[in-house]
């Protein structure tokens, strides 16, 4: 069974019946107990970084995640989930993360350079919200049969920067280049939704599974 931690912030149906879909047995949970008996795990969110700390904290999640990740159980982090794993965030302020991987969550720039615009820079909107390409930066195992280039569906305000570049495994551009995916021992973690981006995520989300039940 894949437990799908409730954040309280997200749309979790959506991540479980994305996991129905293809096969995979998973459930949201509630209790920090249950991440134990899992095969693995997955850490979504979507709204605010630090009322989204604050609620894995009152519901005692951090604790048990934490001793799940060192014991090398597949963790899969799903957007907010991504930004949760890094050092800070600065959404509405300077906020702490758990710290896992070093490195802070930036806001988009209002604008960026831009050679062919009337005043030479390029406005963008934000959030960052669509179809979007992930170019790969090294074969990830949740990727398998997953061409590089695909598109998947993005909606953020913000992106992750981590300061070890080892841990990157997936680059997109909208402005500017920045992390979409990254990938270190049993911890992976997107920007975009792969319960939302169809077919190429339904494979990303049965990738996962296989590798949790092995």
């Amino acid at each position: 069974m894949i437990a799908i931690i409730d954040s309280g912030i997200a749309n979790l149906r959506s991540v479980e019946k994305g996991f129905e879909k293809v096969g995979v047995a998973a459930r949201v949970v509630k209790e920090p107990r249950l991440l134990r008996d899992a095969a693995g795990i997955v850490l979504p969110g979507v709204g605010a970084f630090a009322d989204g700390i604050a609620t894995l904290k009152a519901a005692g999640f951090i604790e048990p995640l934490m001793r799940e990740i060192e014991s090398g159980k597949a963790i899969l982090g799903i957007c907010l989930g991504l930004h949760f794993l890094f050092s800070e965030s600065e959404e509405f302020g300077l906020h702490k993360g758990l710290d896992i991987l070093r490195g802070r969550v930036r806001r988009f720039p209002e604008s960026v350079p831009s050679p062919v615009s009337g005043d030479g820079t390029l406005r963008l909107k934000i959030p960052h919200m669509g179809w979007n390409q992930v170019h790969l930066q090294r074969e990830v195992p949740i990727l398998k049969g997953i061409p590089d280039g695909s598109y998947f569906y993005f909606v953020h305000s913000y992106f992750v920067e981590p300061d070890e570049r080892g841990v990157i495994a997936g680059i997109t551009e909208y402005g500017i280049r920045f992390t979409s995916m990254i990938w270190r021992d049993n911890l992976f973690a997107t920007q975009f939704h792969p319960e939302k981006s169809q077919a190429l995520g339904l494979q990303l989300l049965a990738n996962f599974g296989s590798l949790a039940e092995r």
